[in-house]
């Protein structure tokens, strides 16, 4: 039986039957969201089905973003794969080197002969999920950036100024002083340690996550976690944990909670957080750029996104990936592209769609939901602000994850715990190296 390598993983290619088509073809899609994002998603899956009678997309909610990538492996070798995978970003090395197992979107859109222009993509965007050769193998779909997000009724009661200079850590520095003196219990909260404080910070102040571009130009890359500029930034975060001014609340988005419900004076959250906020939030708030040193790198250069792309699984119909190309195309459309990013907070994948909301007005009415979108492409991105292109990057996240908050917990500095970042996520490099030369 022939195998596909999937990192540390293996996939059969011997497929069971395609899931049943019915009078009208089914196509599958499975997702990471709940709340307000699965309603929305909910919501653009029957707005589709509903415009036309040729196609039914069902859709999924598989857990969160680990535990949808996991039953999408588990379903392959079941022969039993949906026609369409959300895949957060952690996870697109490991989806590019699955050879057989990946159907590319630039094929299936043009076989579906569904409209599909890969340069109306946002170039910050689409070059996560494009090949060396430009062309595009799964479709950005839920792109974010982090941002601070600003409790404005929480720096009032602690007597701060909340239109106070935040632009940069070492104003931020000041500012969680002068509310924790007034009274604030959490002048800190974050969400994403990694992504925000490690991987985004590295591409902000133009400095390397890991050698080869980051990935981009090879598997033989190695982690830079332990340069000087990550250190500073991660020893200056300790300090505010054990003096109380940073609360340590997660390693996913835990924190979120507690700056929706008014407990947290700043945030560190994705983009994406604008949907929840908006929602929940009995407070004023504000949206600004993520913090940068001054004087570090080249900062500010321009953040990285998180969030997921859609991948088309091999195993199925020509008439089902028709349907997954429709499907695709209707959310890449300009409407439905620009609605998505004014009620989640995402950024719109397409240049056509932000220029729409622009004309819309809708930033001029919603100060600072156009933050993210300035962030990422105020500056053409440089090797180390590209993003990241790293295999088993999952497991490796979760062991920057633990060194995180062994610093947090004042157990070793930023450092050492770097260091061993280094010296126990190299090894998982070499392993996918070597399954997928």
């Amino acid at each position: 039986m022939k195998k596909i390598s999937i990192g540390a993983l293996a996939f059969s290619s011997t497929l069971l039957s395609p899931i049943a088509a019915y009078a009208e073809t089914e196509v599958h899609f499975w997702h990471a969201f709940t709340g307000r994002l699965g309603e929305l998603v909910a919501a653009q899956v029957e707005d589709f089905n509903a415009s036309q009678d040729n196609y039914t997309v069902v859709q999924s909610h598989k857990g969160n973003y680990s535990e949808t990538l996991n039953a999408g492996i588990a379903a392959f070798r079941a022969g039993e794969q949906p026609q369409i995978l959300m895949v957060f970003e952690v996870g697109t090395a490991t989806m590019m080197a699955a050879k057989g197992a990946t159907r590319p979107v630039y094929e299936v859109m043009a076989a579906s002969g569904a409209e599909f222009d890969q340069d109306a993509y946002i170039g910050a965007v689409k070059g996560y999920y494009t090949s060396t050769d430009g062309d595009m193998l799964s479709l950005p779909f839920n792109a974010s950036t982090p941002v601070l997000w600003v409790n404005r009724d929480a720096f009032k009661a602690a007597g701060v100024d909340p239109d106070t200079d935040l632009s940069t850590w070492q104003n931020v520095d000041k500012t969680l002083t002068a509310l924790q003196a007034g009274g604030s219990d959490c002048p800190l909260v974050t969400a994403w340690q990694s992504w925000i404080h490690l991987e985004n910070f590295s591409a902000y102040h133009d400095v390397p996550f890991a050698s080869k571009d980051n990935g981009f130009s090879g598997l033989d890359t190695e982690l830079q976690v332990n340069g000087d500029a990550q250190i500073a930034h991660l020893t200056a975060m300790g300090q505010w944990a054990k003096d109380g001014k940073f609360i340590y609340t997660g390693r996913r988005n835990e924190g979120g909670a507690n700056f929706r419900a008014g407990e947290c004076a700043l945030f560190t959250e994705s983009s994406a957080g604008y949907a929840g906020i908006k929602s929940e939030a009995k407070f004023a708030f504000d949206v600004r750029p993520l913090p940068y040193w001054e004087g570090v790198g080249n900062a500010p250069q321009n953040t990285i996104i998180g969030g997921a792309s859609l991948w088309v699984m091999e195993g199925h119909e020509e008439e089902e990936y028709k349907g997954a190309g429709e499907f695709l195309s209707y959310l890449s459309s300009s409407d439905v592209q620009a609605k998505w990013h004014q009620d989640t907070g995402y950024l719109p994948i397409t240049a056509e769609a932000s220029a729409a909301t622009k004309a819309s007005g809708f930033y001029e009415e919603n100060v600072g939901t156009e933050v993210a979108v300035i962030q990422m492409t105020a500056k053409a991105p440089t090797a180390n602000s590209n993003g990241l292109r790293l295999g088993s990057f999952d497991q490796i996240r979760g062991i920057i994850d633990e060194e995180l908050e062994a610093i947090w917990a004042g157990d070793k500095s930023a450092k050492d715990a770097m260091d061993s970042v280094v010296k126990r996520g190299n090894p998982l490099l070499r392993r996918f190296e070597q399954a997928n030369r």
